[in-house]
C-alpha cells in the first residue's frame, strides 16, 4: 500500500543534510520512503493531511528509559542524601531480592515503551536502572520485552543489562564497588544469547546489541570479553563510562588509569563503541579545564557518545561542549536517559546550556542537535537507512503539531517547536511504514489503565529503597516532599 503524508513542513535530506520544504508531502510504500518533495501525482492508496505540523525523521533515542523513572526521586538529593540511594553493603552481602515481580517487570516495560512512542521516538535503546533488581536483567525480561516492542512496533537495539559489580555504600559510608564476577560472566552469557534470539526473530525491528553496565561495574575480564564478543559478532556495544568523579576516582584507583584509557586497553574504543554522557573528558572544569586529548583520541576511534542533556542538566553537569565535541569530529548522539522521553525538551536544554557554556547566543546549534537526535543516532548505529526522509531510506516518521495558540508564531518551525513545544506535541509516529501513533492514540492500549498502573509500580519501587538505604529510613525521609503535607 503507497501512502502520501502532506503536512505545512517536512524535514527532508538533499546532499547529506537535512533541508526543511514548506507544503510539502512524503510518500511510502512497503517499508521504505519513495518521494519526498512538492509535487507527487501518482496513485496513492492513503493520503493523511496534517496541516500545521513539522512532519520529520523518526526520533533516535540510545539511552531511552524503559523503567519507571527515578530521577524524580534523587535528582535532588545532596551527597550524603544520596548515598540511601545506593545499595547498603549489608543489602549486598545478605539482603539482595528483586523488588518487582517478572510479570511487573513486564508492564513496566510496556508503560516506558508506551511512553516512547507517544513521545516521537521510533528507534531506541534501552536503559532501566538495576538498583531495584536481584542483580541486573535476565534474558526471559529482555525476550519479553521485545515482543512488546515488535507489538508496538517501535525498533529497538536490544540486549540484557549486565554487570560483575554494583555501586555500594559501605558501613563506614564510603562510596565502593562491591563485585561478584560469576554473575558478571552470566550475565555476557545471557547477552550472547539474547543476540542469537533476535537473529533468529528475522524481524529488522529486533536488533540485538551488548549493553552492560556502567564501566565501574565491569571486572577487567568482563570488560575484555565484552570487547572480544563484540568484534567476534561485529554487534555494538553501549557502556556507560566518563560520567561522573566517582567513576573516574574507582577506576584511576582500581586500574592506574583513567576510564577513557581503560576503555581503550580492553579494546573497546572503536566504532562499536556507544558511550552515554561522555561529560567527564579532560577538558570538563572538574577534571583539568582543559583538552589534554581526550577528544582527539574519541575521534579518532570512531565511537560515538550519547549525548542527554536534560538528564545531565536535571543532575547538575553538562557536555562542556557540544560544539567542541562536534568540532573535535566526534559523532554525537542523543539519549533521553530519564522520564519524559522528550527529545526536544532534550534538545532545548542542550542548546540553552552550550550559550551558557559559551557565553555566545550562536553557540546554541539548533541544526546540529537535530542532527544528533536523527543523523548522528543513524550513524551510531551504523544504519544509513535512518535518521533522514528521502527516497530509498526506510519510512521513519514522526509528525509535530504546531498548530495550537499556545505554539505561538511560526518563525523557523524547528525553532517554534524547541522554544514553545515539547514531543507531547507529536500527533504521527510510522515505524518501517506502519502507522503505530495518531493523535496521541496507539491502537489497542488503553493509557487510563496504563497511568494508573504506572503509579501503582512507582509507588512499590519508591517504599523498597528503604531496605537497601545504611540507615533502613523510611521512603519520607529519604525523598522529602517540597514542602511539608499536612494529614487530613
Amino acid at each position: 500500500m503507497r501512502t502520501k503524508v502532506t503536512a505545512r513542513y517536512v524535514l527532508g535530506h538533499l546532499n547529506g543534510h537535512h533541508v526543511l520544504l514548506e507544503n510539502a508531502c512524503v510518500v511510502y510504500s512497503g517499508h521504505t520512503i519513495d518521494y519526498v518533495g512538492h509535487d507527487f501525482t501518482g496513485p496513492v492508496d492513503q493520503e493523511r493531511h496534517l496541516g500545521d505540523a513539522l512532519l520529520m525523521p523518526g526520533l533516535i533515542d540510545l539511552d531511552a528509559l524503559t523503567d519507571i523513572d527515578h530521577l524524580i526521586l534523587d535528582s535532588w538529593a545532596g551527597p550524603e542524601q544520596a548515598k540511601g540511594h545506593q545499595w547498603s553493603e549489608d543489602y549486598f552481602r545478605n539482603r539482595r531480592t528483586d523488588v518487582f515481580t517478572a510479570e511487573e517487570r513486564q508492564q513496566i516495560r510496556e508503560y516506558a515503551l508506551i511512553q516512547l512512542v507517544l513521545h516521537g521516538i521510533t528507534t531506541y535503546m534501552p536503559i532501566a536502572s538495576e538498583v531495584h533488581s536481584e542483580w541486573a536483567e535476565p534474558l526471559e525480561e529482555l525476550v519479553g520485552m521485545a515482543e512488546t516492542s515488535r507489538r508496538l512496533g517501535l525498533r529497538g537495539y536490544l540486549g540484557p543489562a549486565y554487570r560483575s559489580g554494583v555501586n555500594v555504600v559501605l558501613e563506614n559510608g564510603e562510596r565502593s564497588v562491591m563485585f561478584d564476577d560469576d554473575r558478571g560472566r552470566e550475565g555476557l552469557a545471557s547477552a550472547l544469547r539474547f543476540i542469537d534470539h533476535a537473529t533468529g526473530l528475522n524481524d529488522p525491528l529486533v536488533n540485538g546489541v551488548l549493553l552492560p553496565c556502567r564501566i565501574e561495574t565491569l571486572d577487567l575480564e568482563l570488560l575484555k570479553a565484552t570487547a572480544a564478543a563484540s568484534s567476534e559478532r561485529d554487534v555494538l556495544v553501549r557502556l556507560h563510562s566518563l560520567q561522573g568523579l566517582v567513576e573516574r576516582e574507582l577506576i584511576l584507583d582500581r586500574h592506574g588509569v583513567t576510564p577513557l584509557e581503560l576503555l581503550e586497553q580492553v579494546g573497546l574504543l572503536n566504532e562499536r563503541l556507544l558511550i552515554p554522557h561522555a561529560t567527564y573528558t579532560d577538558r570538563n572544569p572538574a577534571v583539568h579545564g582543559e583538552d589534554r586529548g581526550d577528544l582527539a583520541r574519541l575521534a579518532n576511534s570512531g565511537a560515538s557518545i550519547i549525548h542527554c542533556p536534560l538528564t545531565s542538566m536535571r543532575y547538575g553537569s553538562t557536555l562542556d561542549s557540544f560544539n567542541a565535541y562536534k568540532d573535535a569530529g566526534i559523532n554525537i548522539s542523543l539519549g533521553t536517559d530519564s522520564f519524559p522521553p522528550d527529545l526536544i525538551r532534550g534538545i532545548d536544554a542542550g542548546v540553552q546550556l552550550a550559550k551558557i557554556l559559551a557565553g555566545s547566543n550562536d553557540a546554541g546549534d539548533v541544526a546540529g542537535y537535530f542532527d544528533a537526535a536523527t543523523l548522528g543516532g543513524a550513524h551510531a548505529l551504523r544504519r544509513p537507512d535512518l535518521g533522514r526522509l528521502k527516497a530509498g531510506a526506510q519510512a521513519d516518521l514522526v509528525a509535530f503539531s504546531l498548530g495550537d495558540f499556545r505554539d505561538g508564531v511560526h518563525e523557523d518551525p524547528l525553532r517554534t517547536l524547541l522554544l514553545n513545544g515539547t514531543a507531547r506535541q507529536a500527533v504521527l509516529s510510522v515505524v518501517a511504514g506502519r502507522t503505530i501513533m495518531v493523535d496521541g492514540a496507539i491502537e489497542g492500549i488503553d493509557l487510563e489503565y496504563w497511568r494508573s498502573k504506572g503509579q501503582e509500580l512507582f509507588d512499590k519501587m519508591r517504599r523498597a529503597y528503604s531496605g537497601r538505604d545504611i540507615g533502613n529510613r523510611p521512603a519520607d525521609e529519604l525523598f522529602p516532599p517540597v514542602y511539608a503535607r499536612l494529614e487530613r
